[in-house]
């Protein structure tokens, strides 16, 4: 219970001192900190975490623009696909403490405060506890630093918020089993130390400044510089001396991918091969973030109006995540708050001008505008007509000339009159102003109804109950479930089941069985031999799954209700990444002139491999073609039997199919009694003496 109290307190960080108060004594009284259990700190957690979200991006921007991104950002389609009951991953947190990382780091850069740059490190080591998108944090944080530095924006303040982030920061990544010496030893942390040796050599240099003379500080600065250079120098040498004893030079392999979205399907199918890792197309966003798409880019223009520290740092923000989410679909999740964040700034600030434009032209403030000489009919111009003459007048206190007074209220009036008149030109057409107003509700309300949407029917779904809707209504497509339940009940409880590591976790979680690989694709080894095995002939691929102690082999085929996520689609991955560790597997076997067919004209290496044949076995009984609803064509190789495998179930729409291995028993000593027969006639005086050897030996 210990941890859910620490969970919560951090998520709370990120509240105003004053409010914090009632919430505390309501944090008292939860289910966890009654022996209730910590399975219940999940509700708690996710709502005072959205709660959270409206600070963090309050030290973004002004309060109403993070009130309109926090409203976005709670019902974006893409956190919701992480978050959604059923689907809570660990992603779901990691986005928090994402978020809540930038907003320490950019309270402290507006505060200079020690103590926020110390949370600050321990948020960052909350969020790599969570997840290992953690080095977009290590790697922006160091960018921002170095654009302030370069545009001469330097301060103290940025000094305290990254210098103690740093180290801070990477002593505590340092605890965490997974991460341990990676977090010094690994290429994606070089970019934070080489910008900690810069901000040090940029801070001596203003600090000699400050106490030397004109002369001094020239011949100061040049020793400075010189010293900072070798320091670089040497430190470069150092990196690359550890670099080049990496054959990825220190860079995993996903860091690779997404730095050369290449090289992945080059040197790493396995991890080209997740969905996930694949480009999105122009409807992923769409679907993801729906209308923000749009005003993402009306945000990043208002955002260098003015310029400052906290806007530069959320405009490389949403710059770099564009990047990334056009280079993984799965890294969309880190777009969707800088989208919140822009669109929030670009919808609040065009809400306002059409606001004040229909306010100006209301009955009662034309009056007003004809009273003060039809200069600007805004309840804020009286207040700088106040204000103004209040400034001017503690300045006419100081000077005991009147002519000075008069000289000194002219131009203290003129910039409120000019920025009056600015103000004027802003208004716009009162019929306009009314119609762009309808249209931003509606485009809101249209969001609201695409994330209810997406919650309700896109990811609200289980993954492994399929339905469709047809002229005759709704179909349910629960073949998965069907097989799970007979291996379940029909299988033993240590027998193994392989299949592709697509439905690794599936098949442990839901038949409580054994599977050679898993949806955690660290061991590629494991992979590539299965899926060597699936590309091999069919008395190989027994061998190879005899070897593993294999029972039982689970297939997805869709090509009886043209479900085209089936096996067969994938085949190619499989051949790629058994390729990658046994040299002998080749695509182009696989493959007719470039091509990927499974008709008359597909290679006799496709035909005979044994994801085919399992695929296929009696599919011709179906409809007397062998017609593939998928690839749509007729299958090449119809009437085929199994001799190392024998089918044991088939759901009831042919999508899982499972066979299983047959003993060796009876194919050995079949063999053994045919050589017996044939040279017991001809050696049966030698035979006499010699002894028999074992034949499973």
């Amino acid at each position: 219970m210990e941890w859910s109290r620490c969970l919560v307190f951090v998520v709370l960080l990120s509240y105003e001192p004053s409010p914090n108060v009632n919430l505390l004594q309501n944090l008292k009284t939860l289910p966890c900190t009654e022996a209730a259990g910590p399975e219940y700190i999940l509700d708690h957690v996710c709502l005072i975490r959205n709660v959270g979200l409206f600070k963090t991006f309050q030290c973004m921007y002004v309060k109403i623009h993070s009130l309109v991104a926090t409203l976005f950002f709670f019902q974006v389609p893409s956190y919701i696909s992480r978050s959604v009951a059923g689907s809570y991953d660990n992603e779901a947190v990691a986005i928090f403490a994402l978020i809540f990382t930038f907003y320490l780091y950019l309270k402290t850069l507006n505060t200079g405060s020690l103590f926020y740059a110390t949370l600050n490190a321990i948020a960052y080591f909350y969020m790599v506890c969570s997840w290992g998108g953690y080095t977009f944090i290590i790697n922006l944080i160091p960018m921002h630093a170095l654009l302030c530095i370069v545009t001469g924006r330097y301060s103290s303040r940025l000094y305290i918020a990254y210098a103690p982030f740093v180290v801070l920061g990477t002593l505590l990544a340092a605890l965490v089993p997974v991460v341990g010496f990676n977090a010094v030893m690994t290429s994606e942390h070089f970019a934070s130390f080489l910008v900690f040796i810069i901000i040090h050599v940029v801070a001596l240099v203003y600090y000699i400044k400050g106490i030397l003379s004109q002369k001094m500080f020239k011949v100061a600065v040049t020793l400075v510089v010189s010293i900072g250079l070798v320091v670089c120098c040497a430190a470069v040498v150092v990196l690359v001396a550890l670099v080049a004893s990496s054959p990825t030079m220190g860079w995993s392999g996903r860091s690779l991918s997404l730095l050369d979205p290449t090289y992945a399907s080059k040197y790493i199918p396995i991890i080209a091969s997740v969905s996930e890792h694949q480009p999105p197309t122009w409807p992923s966003y769409f679907m993801d973030i729906n209308v923000l798409a749009f005003l993402v880019p009306a945000g990043i223009i208002a955002c260098f109006s003015p310029l400052s520290d906290t806007s530069s740092f959320v405009v490389l923000y949403i710059a770099t995540a564009v990047y990334f989410s056009g280079v993984m679909v799965r890294l969309m999740l880190v777009l969707a708050p800088a989208a919140c964040i822009m669109s929030g700034i670009a919808l609040s600030q065009a809400f306002e001008v059409f606001t004040r434009s229909v306010k100006f032209q209301m009955p009662g403030e034309a009056l007003d505008a004809q009273e003060v000489g039809d200069t600007i009919p805004d309840a804020t111009v009286a207040q700088h007509d106040v204000v103004k003459p209040e400034k001017s007048e503690d300045k006419v206190k100081e000077r005991p000339s009147r002519r000075n007074r008069k000289k000194e209220k002219e131009p203290v009036e003129k910039p409120s009159l000019k920025s009056q008149i600015r103000k004027r030109l802003l208004v716009l057409p009162f019929a306009t102003s009314i119609i762009a107003l309808f249209l931003l509700v509606l485009l809101g309300a249209f969001y609201v109804v695409h994330c209810v949407w997406a919650a309700a029917e896109a990811y609200s779904a289980p993954s492994i109950v399929l339905t469709s809707r047809t002229r005759d209504g709704l179909h349910v497509f629960d073949d998965f479930r069907e097989a799970y339940a007979w291996l379940s009940h029909n299988t033993e409880v240590n027998d193994k089941v392989a299949s592709w590591w697509d439905y690794g976790y599936q098949t442990t979680a839901m038949a409580n069985r054994t599977v050679i690989v898993d949806n955690n694709t660290w061991n590629n080894t494991h992979i590539a031999t299965v899926g060597t095995a699936m590309s091999s002939p069919e008395k190989a691929a027994w061998e190879i799954f005899n070897s593993l102690d294999v029972k039982y082999v689970l297939i997805v085929f869709g090509g009886f209700v043209g479900y085209p996520s089936d096996d067969i689609n994938k085949f190619l991955w499989m051949v790629r990444i058994g390729g990658g560790v046994f040299p002998h597997i080749k695509e182009p076997d696989y493959l007719r002139d470039g091509q990927y067919r499974i008709d008359s004209q597909a290679t006799p290496t496709m035909l005979n491999s044994l994801m085919y044949k399992l695929s296929y076995y009696r599919f011709v009984e179906t409809d007397g073609k062998g017609y593939d609803r998928v690839r749509q064509t007729e299958i090449g190789k119809k009437y085929f039997k199994l001799s190392h495998f024998e089918e044991v179930f088939t759901t009831h729409h042919w999508m899982v199919r499972i066979y299983k291995l047959k003993s060796p028993k009876n194919r050995i000593r079949g063999k053994t009694k045919k050589s017996k027969t044939k040279s017991s006639s001809t050696t049966s005086s030698k035979t006499t003496g010699i002894k028999r050897r074992n034949p499973w030996h």
